[in-house]
């Protein structure tokens, strides 16, 4: 699949290398790049993946990189329910509104 000028994609750029890499991280941690994953628009006529491309982001950079998604979906979320956390929401909305009932104004 290519994708055209003006496609949703996904980037894959280098920020820093190897060797540019902080003294103070982990052995293994050091031996890889760090990358960037970034979604914009294709600024190329045309590319495939592995291609390297340029970009433009939603809020007008403009970035260079290997193309590795055409069209990517959003796929973050928030995990999994903790039942402790909607408890504690259930008891402190409760708190606030008996202090409200009890006339305190700081709520």
């Amino acid at each position: 699949m290519k994708a055209v000028k003006g496609q949703w994609v996904q980037i894959l750029a280098e920020v820093l290398s190897p060797s540019n890499r902080a003294e103070n991280i982990p052995e293994d941690t050091k031996k890889v790049p760090y990358v960037m994953r970034v979604k914009g628009y294709l600024e190329d006529s045309e590319a495939s993946i592995g291609d390297a491309v340029t970009i433009k982001t939603v809020i007008g950079r403009r970035l260079d990189g290997e193309l590795i998604q055409i069209e990517p979906s959003y796929t973050h979320d928030f995990g999994s329910h903790v039942p402790e956390l909607s408890d504690a929401g259930q008891m402190i909305s409760a708190l606030y509104r008996s202090l409200k009932e009890e006339g305190h104004s700081d709520g």
